[in-house]
C-alpha cells in the first residue's frame, strides 16, 4: 500500500482499514500532514494547526486499538472543525480580532461526540469574520484567483484539497451548501435541530445549522450518524430514534424518485453556465423531474430571513459592538446597524411566517416528489477574494430548516465546478442522501 498517498482516501475507507489493522492512524495523519505541507501555503485553509498534536492524538488512537478495547466508527480519522466550534485544546477565535487567542474550557458538543467516536481533530478551519461575510485568508483549491465560497471556507477547501477527508462547518444563511459547491466536495446542511450547536458561536438561532463536508456520500453518512441526536443544552434538538444513516444512504431507493425542479425567484441571478447545466440535467432526467413553480407564500421569504438574522446578529454580537465595533469589518457593521433598526412588529412577523411556508413544502412533498432540485449558487465560484459569493440559492431552505446537500455534478467553461443541491422534507435526511446517491449515479449514465 502506498502510504504516500493515504490522504487520498475516504473517511469510510480509512476507519475500515485502520479497524482492520492494515494500516493505522498515525501513518494516515502523517500523510495527510504531508499533503498540507505541500499544498496549504498556496490554499491556507487552516486557522490553527499543531502537527505534534495531531500525532500525538493518532498515537494515542493507535494504543487504544491495539489494546484491544473497542474503538468508534471514526476511530483514527482526522477531522478539521470550523474555528467557531469551541475546541479545549485548541484556540477557537471566530475568525475575529476580537478573540484573537481565546480558548475555551470545553468541546463543543460536535466536538465531543467526535472524540468519542474516535475521530483525530486536526485541527481548526478558517472562517468568515464572526461566520458572515467578510473573507478570511483561504483561497478556492481549483484556481487561487477565486473565492472558496464563506462562511466555512478552510472546511470546503482542506477536503477539496484532499488535506482531511471529513470537515466541519455550520451554515445561517449559505455558509455550508455555497463553499462545497465553489470548492467541488459534497457539503450538507441537515435538518435544523439534527445536530447540537452548543458550543458553537451563535449567529441565530432560528437560523443556525451545523454543517457537514466530505468527498463521498458514505462519508457524508457516516459523520451525520455519529453526530445526530438530542443535546439538553440545545432546545432545538429533539429526543429521536437512532437514524441509520449508513445504512439507508447505502440502500437503492424502492422506486425511482421524483424530483421538482424549482428555480425560485433567484433563477434571474444564474449565469449562462448554471442555466445550460441545469437543462441538461432535467432532459437526461427525463419523467423523474417535473419544473415547480414556487407558490406565492414564499416569495418574500429572502427579506424575512434578512429580518431575522440582521435582528439576531445585532443581539447575539451586542458585546463585540459595544467593545470593538471600530474593530468589526464595514460588512459586519451594516448587517448589526440593520439588525439593531428592526422593529419587534417585523421581527415577529419574519418569524411567523416560517411554519406556513414550510407547510406548503410538506405538501409537496407528500403528493408527489422526494426532494426539490436547484442550483447550489448562480454561478461558479466567481474570481477574487474580497467576497465569498450569493447565498440567494439557499436562502429558502435554511429559513425553512430543511436538510439540503450539493454534489460537485456540473463544471463551468473553464473548469470549475458547479454544485447540484437537492432539498428534502424535515427529517428525511438519510432518504435525502440515498436520493443524492441516485442523482449521482444516473447522471453518470452514458
Amino acid at each position: 500500500m502506498d502510504l504516500a498517498n493515504l490522504h487520498l482516501f475516504s473517511a469510510t475507507e480509512a476507519a475500515r482499514l485502520i479497524r482492520d489493522g492494515l494500516i493505522n492512524s498515525e501513518q494516515l495523519v502523517e500523510a495527510c500532514l504531508a499533503h498540507i505541507r505541500e499544498v496549504d501555503a498556496e490554499v491556507q485553509a487552516w486557522a490553527f494547526l499543531d502537527p505534534d498534536y495531531a500525532l500525538r492524538q493518532a498515537r494515542a488512537a493507535d494504543e487504544l486499538r491495539l489494546s484491544g478495547r473497542s474503538i468508534g466508527p471514526l476511530h483514527g480519522v482526522p477531522v478539521g472543525i470550523k474555528d467557531i466550534f469551541d475546541t479545549a485544546d485548541m484556540p477557537t477565535e471566530f475568525g475575529s480580532v476580537l478573540h484573537a487567542g481565546r480558548t475555551p474550557s470545553r468541546d463543543a458538543t460536535v466536538v465531543s461526540l467526535l472524540r468519542a467516536a474516535g475521530a483525530v481533530i486536526m485541527g481548526k478551519t478558517v472562517t468568515t469574520e464572526f461566520a458572515y461575510f467578510a473573507p478570511g485568508k483561504t483561497r478556492n483549491p481549483h484556481n487561487s484567483e477565486h473565492t472558496p465560497g464563506g462562511s466555512s471556507s478552510g472546511s470546503a477547501a482542506a477536503v477539496a484539497a484532499n488535506m482531511v477527508p471529513l470537515a466541519i462547518g455550520s451554515q445561517t444563511n449559505g455558509s455550508t451548501i455555497r463553499p462545497a459547491a465553489y470548492c467541488g466536495v459534497i457539503g450538507f446542511k441537515p435538518t435544523r435541530g439534527l445536530i447540537s450547536r452548543t458550543g458553537a458561536f451563535a449567529l441565530s438561532r432560528t437560523l443556525d445549522h451545523v454543517g457537514l463536508f466530505a468527498r463521498a456520500i458514505d462519508d457524508i453518512a457516516l459523520l451525520a450518524e455519529q453526530l445526530a441526536g438530542c443535546d439538553g443544552n440545545d432546545a432545538d434538538t429533539q429526543p429521536r430514534a437512532h437514524i441509520p444513516f449508513v445504512n439507508v444512504a447505502a440502500e437503492g431507493p424502492p422506486l425511482d424518485p421524483m424530483l421538482a425542479f424549482i428555480k425560485t425567484p433567484m433563477w434571474e441571478r444564474a449565469d449562462e453556465g448554471t442555466k445550460e447545466g441545469f437543462a441538461e440535467i432535467v432532459e437526461h432526467l427525463g419523467a423523474q423531474v417535473e419544473e415547480v413553480e414556487l407558490f406565492p407564500s414564499a416569495q418574500e421569504a429572502w427579506q424575512w430571513h434578512q429580518t431575522i438574522m440582521a435582528s439576531e446578529m445585532a443581539v447575539n454580537l451586542a458585546r463585540e459592538w459595544e467593545r470593538g465595533h471600530d474593530r468589526l469589518s464595514e460588512q459586519l457593521r451594516k448587517q448589526i446597524e440593520q439588525g439593531r433598526a428592526v422593529s419587534a412588529f417585523d421581527y415577529q412577523r419574519a418569524l411567523r411566517r416560517i411554519d406556513p411556508v414550510h407547510e406548503s413544502f410538506v405538501e409537496l412533498f407528500e403528493q408527489r416528489y422526494d426532494a426539490i432540485l436547484t442550483p447550489a449558487a448562480p454561478s461558479a465560484a466567481p474570481k477574487g477574494l474580497g467576497a465569498t459569493g450569493d447565498p440567494a440559492f439557499c436562502t429558502l431552505w435554511t429559513l425553512c430548516g430543511m436538510p439540503a446537500i450539493t454534489l460537485p455534478l456540473l463544471q463551468s467553461a473553464d473548469g470549475l465546478p458547479i454544485g447540484v443541491q437537492l432539498v428534502g422534507p424535515r427529517h428525511g435526511d438519510a432518504r435525502l442522501l440515498r436520493t443524492a446517491r441516485w442523482l449521482a449515479a444516473k447522471l453518470a449514465e452514458s
